[in-house]
């Protein structure tokens, strides 16, 4: 009596390369909450920053759409944060004048 081996099972696919949707994601949500924490300076400038790093690591993936607008969204929670940080100083002497004149 001959016996029959079961034949092997194919190897599986190899996974494919890396799409790095997750970095477009990523960049999408920091850009969202730069842009929203930017009345906070540290917040608006960190989550921005790094962004619009993600973003542009994750312009080579399947999300470039998501990556662009993490860029742009990260970008302008930047420049609010810095706007924002200006208004800040520059409000500091006129609100303590102001408290002055006001006998606080």
């Amino acid at each position: 009596m001959s016996e029959q081996f079961p034949t092997p099972a194919p190897a599986p696919a190899p996974a494919p390369a890396g799409d790095k949707k997750g970095l477009a994601i990523a960049s999408l949500v920091l850009g969202i909450l730069g842009f929203c924490g930017s009345l906070i300076p540290i917040c608006g400038g960190l989550f921005g920053l790094v962004g619009v790093i993600l973003g542009f690591l994750g312009l080579k993936s399947s999300g470039k759409g998501m990556a662009i607008a993490g860029i742009i969204l990260g970008g302008l929670g930047i420049l609010l944060a810095i706007v924002f940080f200006i208004i800040g100083l520059a409000s500091g002497p006129i609100l303590k004048q102001l408290q002055y004149q006001l006998g606080y």
